[in-house]
């Protein structure tokens, strides 16, 4: 099976579980990896036979952009069901969604959730 990777997608957010993440905002980043069979487009050089990756892009910063969760884990989900549902040609898809500055006393890393669905 080929893949497209799709890395370094950023949004602005309101998911989080404290209130203040939820009002305030965050900026979150998202890497995805779709799983497809490219061998037609590799021939006919036509995007129709493929995906458009734009709107994957879109898809994911729209998610981030509106949704309101309490938990990553639940946005991470919801992107990948998403894309799953919207793109017919993806068998199976990996979301990797990053917190990069968690409200988190003493703590300058990230979070960061992978989820791998398939169809």
């Amino acid at each position: 099976m080929d893949c497209i990777y799709l890395t370094g997608i950023r949004a602005y957010g309101y998911t989080g579980y404290l209130k203040e993440e939820q009002v305030l905002g965050q900026w979150f980043e998202v890497d995805v990896k779709l799983w497809l069979d490219l061998s037609i487009s590799a021939q006919t050089d036509a995007i129709q036979d493929t995906i458009d990756y734009r709107s994957v892009i879109s898809l994911v910063q729209e998610k981030i952009k509106t949704s309101k969760f309490a938990l990553v884990e639940r946005l991470t989900g919801s992107i990948a069901d998403s894309i799953l549902q919207k793109c017919d040609l993806v068998k199976q898809v990996q979301v990797i969604l990053s917190k990069p500055a968690a409200p988190i006393p003493d703590f300058g890393g990230k979070i960061t959730i992978e989820l791998i669905r398939n169809k």
